[in-house]
Formats: C-alpha cells, sequence, structure tokens
C-alpha cells in the first residue's frame, strides 16, 4: 500500500541537479520504498543490509563497483563508508547527474564522510514518517505550513473534519508506514521489534554502548519528556547515567533520526530569554510505546494527552517542510518571567506565532503573549492557536483559532 511522498517531486529536481542524492531518517520511515517507486529502468538497487554484498563492500571496495555499476541505488550507506571516496572518483570521471541514490539511518554520522568525499557533488535531503496529507493521499499536494489569512482559508476550504478519537489513534499508531498503513499490525510486536533493532544496529554503530538496558532507559526518559525544556541533568538523573553521558546519548538521538530539538529564538536585543532547547520525538507512535499507553483512549485522557498532541503538530509541521526539501525555519519563545510561545515560524523576515492547545474553544488569553514580539523588532505576520476547534476564527485581528486538520 504505497502512498505518494511530499519529498518525490523535490527528489527528482535534487537527482537532475547532483550526481549523488543522499535521503537519510530514521530506520523504516521509507527510505528504500521511495527511492525503488522512483527508480527508472536500469537502476541497480543494492541494499548493504545484506551480509554478503555489506562484506564485498567493506572488503573490496573496488570489486563493488565492478559488480554493481551506475546508475544506483545503494541503501544504508552508513555501513559501508569507505564506498564514498570510490563514489567519489566515479562521480568526477562522469560529470552525469542521478549517478547514485544513497539512503542513511544515521544522518549526521555520516555527515563527515559526506563532506569529507562529496562536497559539492551531493544533495542531502531528510525523510520522516508519513504526514497525514500523505496518509490521506495528498502527499503530492501538501506545501509548507504559513498561517497567514491567505493559506489558512484554502486550506480550511479543503479540510475534511478530524474527530479527537481518530486524531489521537493517527497519534498512537505514529508514521512509521509498516504500521501506519496497517492497520492489523500487532503495534507492540512492531514497536517492540523496532526498538530492539534500534538497540542492537543503530546505536552500537554510532557509539559502542555497552548497556543496552541503560541506553533503552535513556530512550524512555527522553520520550517521557517530548515538548518539554531539556534538562539534561534531570534526564541523566532519572536514566541513571552520567551528565556525560546523556549528552552523547542524546547526540545518538538526534544523528539517529529519533528526535528533533527545537532552538529557542534569541538576537543580541532578548538577552534575557531561555536558551535550553525543547526536545520533541518525531514519531509520535514511537513516544507513545515508550511511555506505555496501551491504547489510544488511555493516551488521550491520561496525563501526556497534551504533550503528544504538542508533539504531533510539530512533526507535522515540520514533515510540511522538510518532505518539500525546505529547511524549517522553527524556533520557540521563552523569557525568564515563564512567558512562552509554543511556535515561532521565521520567513522572509517575518514572525508568525502559533500555540499549540489541547482545547476546543480557545480565547483572547491564549495569544495575550504574541504581543511580546513587538520587543524582537521584527515585523510579527498573522497567527494563531492550532486547537481542537472546528473551525476557523478570528480571535483578534491578528490571529486565529486554526483547527488541527488544517495542518
Amino acid at each position: 500500500m504505497y502512498r505518494h511522498r511530499t519529498l518525490e517531486t523535490y527528489l527528482s529536481r535534487v537527482s537532475n541537479q547532483f550526481p549523488v542524492l543522499l535521503v537519510t531518517g530514521a530506520r523504516q520511515v521509507g527510505k528504500s520504498t521511495l527511492l525503488r517507486k522512483l527508480a527508472e529502468p536500469g537502476r541497480t538497487i543494492v541494499t548493504l543490509d545484506d551480509p554478503l554484498v555489506l562484506n564485498l563492500a567493506r572488503s573490496d571496495p573496488a570489486l563493488f563497483f565492478q559488480r554493481f555499476t551506475p546508475p544506483l541505488v545503494i541503501d544504508e550507506i552508513q555501513y559501508a563508508p569507505g564506498l564514498l571516496p570510490y563514489i567519489k572518483m566515479q562521480v568526477d570521471l562522469s560529470q552525469k547527474p542521478g549517478l547514485f541514490w544513497l539512503t542513511g539511518s544515521q544522518q549526521f554520522h555520516l555527515m563527515k564522510g559526506v563532506s569529507e568525499s562529496l562536497a559539492g557533488r551531493i544533495g542531502i535531503v531528510q525523510l520522516l514518517g508519513l504526514s497525514r496529507a500523505e496518509l490521506a493521499g495528498r502527499g503530492l499536494n501538501a506545501s509548507p505550513f504559513i498561517p497567514t489569512v491567505e493559506e489558512l482559508e484554502k486550506r480550511s476550504s479543503l479540510a475534511e473534519p478530524l474527530l479527537l478519537n481518530d486524531l489521537y489513534r493517527m497519534i498512537w499508531l505514529g508514521g512509521f508506514p509498516p504500521i501506519a498503513l496497517n492497520a492489523i499490525t500487532d503495534r507492540s510486536l512492531y514497536y517492540g521489534s523496532y526498538v530492539q533493532t534500534y538497540l542492537q544496529r543503530d546505536v552500537h554503530d554510532l557509539a559502542r554502548v555497552g548497556d543496552e538496558m541503560a541506553f533503552f532507559r535513556f530512550l524512555r526518559a527522553s520520550a517521557a519528556r517530548t515538548g518539554q525544556l531539556l534538562n539534561v541533568a534531570d534526564l541523566a538523573r532519572d536514566a541513571d547515567v552520567a551528565v556525560n553521558t546523556a549528552k552523547s546519548w542524546l547526540a545518538i538521538l538526534l544523528a539517529s533520526g529519533v528526535i528533533y530539538l527545537l532552538e529557542p529564538y534569541h538576537t543580541n536585543l532578548t538577552k534575557r530569554m531561555v536558551k535550553a532547547p525543547k526536545l520533541y520525538f518525531l514519531d509520535t507512535g514511537l513516544c507513545s510505546y515508550l511511555t506505555e499507553w496501551s491504547s489510544p483512549e488511555t493516551l488521550e485522557a491520561g496525563a501526556m494527552s497534551g504533550a503528544i498532541l504538542e508533539t504531533w503538530i510539530m512533526s507535522e509541521l515540520l514533515k510540511s517542510y522538510l518532505h518539500n526539501g525546505q529547511r524549517a525555519p522553527f524556533y520557540y519563545y521563552r523569557d525568564k518571567d515563564q512567558k512562552e510561545i509554543d511556535l515561532l515560524i521565521v520567513r522572509d523576515g517575518t514572525i508568525y506565532p502559533l500555540e499549540f492547545k489541547k482545547t476546543a474553544s480557545p480565547g483572547q488569553k491564549d495569544v495575550q503573549h504574541f504581543r511580546l514580539l513587538g520587543k524582537l523588532n521584527m515585523p510579527t505576520g498573522f497567527g494563531g492557536v492550532i486547537c481542537l476547534t472546528e473551525t476557523y476564527l478570528p480571535l483578534t485581528e491578528s490571529a486565529a483559532s486554526i483547527p488541527v486538520a488544517l495542518i
């Protein structure tokens, strides 16, 4: 059951411009499926998950490229970074676009080898799990979210209602295609296997973690903090590891596409603002599994209900940018007086403020902190509260209630 991915159009442009295309993202988000779907006849597909192929790639890269000639898809390139210099040599000889399509589940781990071997020759894109638009079959028409009046009215005219139970079921299942597209799959079995594979392969490859159980505790403690300010010392204490270990393991979660850190917006004029990032899990299904919510109903009624909704909204907004090949210009605002704005989208020199609330009846009080943006000396655009309301309605002259169905 393939769903068209928003990234498809952008990938074609990248492949027509660069000799090498690299799609990064967490394990199981659909990188290999996407490239297989886009691969033209004659493009060979090789996966380094195959032990025999991997052994050849590591032991004799020159022979590997005699056996497998471009145009070529190489899946999970991080397992054999020694191939990158040979890819560079072939690219420099041929000078043709689209020779190599690569996937990698460890984006930042790869960057050193990529920057050293393929600088100027490679286009790098990131894929997350299925977005709501992609699940609904509207992936090819999805655009980056920006809360202008014109964009919100356009989305409002096209949106279908999203009921509370359906929303939290979507959040509980998550965006990994094997689970999101197949409701009869045993969710607990899937995520249990996913975590085990992640611990045994990606974590070991990124840093030789000796104590898998300690890392699993750290992973669960991180999931419990989704949507919160990152306090590494508290996280280390709850996982019962050293602070330096926690910092190293956070880098692993980032490198393997499990978490996203939302940085605060600050300038020299805003020194009183908090500078710690906020932590978000990129997949709400994995987050819900790690925090042991057994059903969509218990998740919706439980203590993490608001935080997991905020996490899902953030991941959907991120997908709207990343899957269109654009950097997400996202920040949050929080000062030392505890006044906070959940998200600032900074685009073309204008700040668009957004709040995330689990409410169907937002009011002007929910956007009162938007006035604080005046001290940043930048134009402030239209904003609003993304929430469970059914209709798009103005709250003030410059803010509205935005149904979650519009993102």
